[in-house]
């Protein structure tokens, strides 16, 4: 086992930690957080079944978005739609028997990498030429654009240019998974995407990417139009309407 593998080793456990705990966390304040008013945006569904719909819609389809900017939503769709068979892709880095549908996915996982590019690019464009976007974009979105394009494109590098051992890359990982440390290819353009991945997961409790779980919790998509038929009560006041009334 050579030091650099030792030294991503401890880097992805990091990572792996942080990113768990944090995400964790997060979820936990975004469930707990009051939501005393009612304040679904309208239209909104009259049923609780209406409103797991209608949230299934804005993660799935970015239906909000579709209404408000196509453009915008044009590149939303490559990115996100290019990144989750990507991801589907790598699954097989951690799975000593692949699985017939991770298998299926290999070739259309490259072209995904391609539309996550091509998706990245185009909203990091749109924070450079609009000028009110551009208004109110902080280093922090460049920065995160920025390491994202890097991931793409040090990906499809590997799979272009410079190649990569990819048999020692899976045992690493599978090695990682059973804490048995295996050596790690030194090539440069892997050590930058696997670097730039666990920087990914590092900073992703504590960035705008947490809008990931956070729309789950977005009481203007997941709340019933009801306030009309039953009185909306937070949890935490209930003790005290209970005491006002008594």
């Amino acid at each position: 086992m050579s030091t650099l593998s030792l030294i991503y080793a401890i880097l992805f456990y990091a990572a792996t930690a942080l990113l768990v705990v944090g995400l964790a966390l997060r979820i936990k304040l975004y469930a707990t957080t009051p939501t005393p008013l009612k304040i679904p945006t309208m239209p909104a569904p009259l049923t609780k079944s209406g409103a797991a719909f209608r949230v299934f819609r804005e993660v799935a389809f970015f239906e909000s978005l579709f209404k408000s900017n196509r453009w915008i939503w044009i590149f939303a769709v490559l990115f996100h739609a290019g990144l989750a068979l990507a991801l589907l892709r790598h699954v097989r880095y951690f799975q000593a028997d692949v699985w017939l549908i991770i298998e299926l996915v290999q070739p259309f996982g490259i072209y995904g990498g391609m539309a996550m590019v091509a998706g990245l690019l185009g909203l990091w464009a749109r924070r450079i030429v609009q000028e009110r976007i551009r208004y109110i974009s902080g280093p922090s979105d460049h920065l995160m654009l920025a390491l994202l394009v890097l991931i793409g494109a040090s990906g499809l590098n590997m799979k272009f240019l410079t190649r990569t051992d990819i048999i020692e890359v899976k045992a690493y990982f599978l090695g990682l998974l059973r804490f048995d440390i295996q050596n790690l290819p030194s090539d440069p353009a892997l050590l930058v995407h696997l670097g730039a991945v666990a920087v990914l997961m590092i900073v992703f409790p504590f960035s705008k990417l947490l809008h990931v779980p956070g729309v789950f919790f977005s009481p203007s998509r997941n709340q019933v139009d009801d306030a009309r038929d039953k009185r909306h009560l937070a949890p935490w006041a209930a003790p005290m309407d209970a005491n006002r009334e008594a």
